[in-house]
């Protein structure tokens, strides 16, 4: 996994070239922001839809089966013009209440008909959200080389071609996402725990589901982050030969950290951030936060830092998962 995202909320028209399914961004009432969506209201009862998207080799149909093992009612591969139909059968007596659609880039007329679509759900009152799935050029073209199937953009069979051009395509719908999940380096069975803990049900469905990263340099920044905190100026345990081999979730490691001046002060400016910017975030009706924190192997110092930001979440009553991505790693 590696870069940095910011999300930001557009309208449904604008697409051109990483507990019970979590509260929506609302966008069925009139706006009262300045961009003209609603930001904050309850969820109607009824039936809410989740857009599974991204690029082609990503993920979408694991996605896809993890939420149908779920209870949600999956198509792969409605037509995006159609989208509206099957609100309306969703709201019809009987209909099913959780609904998530496959869409992909085959179709020349995607983003048309999607805006379309997305604005049809709109008029309906139905919430939805998008779930975006990523991974690098690398990746990518390692799992078309595995299954030998062809990318379907790559008309002259070159998959980086066609992988480049999806991209490219995808930028303006990636922006729209409310929940980005770079599947890099996550195995078939990783991607469905972080699928799991997204959309299964909990009693904290309304709240903003909070996720923790804690990642070495060395090995790449997670491009699915909305945060990055680069925490390698605190002093390394790397140097210390009895902490060294220790993991940073060792109470040993903890304490060195956590001792030190700078750790203090810097948790003490990082929580004035947070008291600041998180409730803007739920204001804005984000649905997801991602938070990366670095350290130089990921093993020491972003691990402790970690920890003591998911103790932040939880202290103030929200869903939070702490990942180690780097942990095991030499």
């Amino acid at each position: 996994m590696g870069g940095t995202t910011g999300r930001t909320e557009k309208g449904p028209g604008k697409p051109q070239g990483d507990r019970e399914a979590p509260q929506r961004r609302p966008r069925a009432e009139p706006a009262s922001s300045p961009d003209g969506q609603q930001r904050s209201a309850p969820v109607p009862d009824g039936p809410d839809f989740t857009i599974i998207t991204g690029m082609s080799g990503a993920g979408r149909s694991e996605a896809a089966r993890c939420l149908e093992d779920l209870g949600y009612f999956v198509v792969d591969n409605l037509p995006p013009a159609l989208i509206g139909k099957m609100a309306e059968l969703a709201a019809s007596h009987g209909g099913p209440q959780r609904v998530a659609i496959v869409a992909d880039v085959r179709g020349g007329v995607f983003f048309g008909d999607l805006a379309k679509g997305l604005a049809e759900l709109k008029a309906l009152k139905v919430p939805y959200r998008i779930l975006y799935l990523e991974a690098s050029d690398d990746d990518l073209v390692n799992r078309f080389e595995g299954t030998r199937r062809r990318h379907p953009l790559a008309a002259a069979g070159r998959v980086v071609e066609g992988i480049q051009k999806e991209r490219l395509m995808m930028e303006s719908l990636r922006g729209e996402a409310d929940l980005l999940i770079d599947t890099s380096e996550l195995s078939p069975h990783e991607l469905r725990d972080r699928v799991r803990d997204a959309f299964a049900p909990s009693k904290q469905q309304h709240a903003m589901q909070v996720a923790v990263l804690s990642f070495g340099y060395k090995y790449g920044i997670p491009r699915d982050a909305d945060i990055v905190l680069d925490v390698r100026f605190l002093p390394n345990p790397h140097w210390i030969p009895r902490l060294r081999p220790l993991p940073g979730t060792d109470a040993r490691v903890r304490r060195y950290v956590t001792e030190q001046e700078a750790y203090g002060e810097f948790m003490s400016l990082l929580r004035d951030l947070l008291d600041f910017v998180v409730p803007g975030y739920e204001a804005e009706g984000k649905s997801y936060l991602t938070i990366g924190v670095g350290c130089t192997g990921g093993r020491h110092r972003s691990v402790v830092v970690s920890e003591a930001i998911g103790a932040y979440f939880r202290e103030r009553g929200l869903p939070v998962a702490v990942e180690h991505r780097d942990l095991e790693r030499d």
